[in-house]
């Protein structure tokens, strides 16, 4: 088993998600990019609660990758302050090999 990096993003709609993964993987810096289905988020931002759909996506890539690709999204994101959170997991030795591959 070996680990990889998982980098969690909401994005502001389906298209912003479509277009930031879409250059992640151009790019390299991603193996893969899971689009969710739209959610319902609740949350305080600059004093007030409000409450949105979003759109959460997956980025599957190299734990060498994480850094530089958290960095594009921050670039890329139509947000103030995107929330991007990465954590790692435990797949097969092929998996992380066709990841460490995608992203070379």
């Amino acid at each position: 088993m070996s680990d990889i990096a998982l980098v969690h993003v909401t994005f502001a709609d389906a298209g912003e998600a479509e277009r930031i993964g879409s250059q992640m993987i151009a790019d390299r810096l991603a193996a893969c990019v899971t689009i969710h289905p739209p959610c319902r988020s609740i949350y305080r931002w600059q004093g007030a609660v409000e409450r949105g759909q979003e759109v959460p996506a997956t980025f599957k890539t190299a734990p060498v990758r994480a850094v530089r690709l958290r960095a594009e999204v921050l670039r890329l994101h139509s947000y103030e302050l995107p929330v991007i959170e990465t954590t790692t997991a435990d797949v097969s030795d092929e998996v992380a090999a066709w990841i460490a591959e995608s992203t070379r």
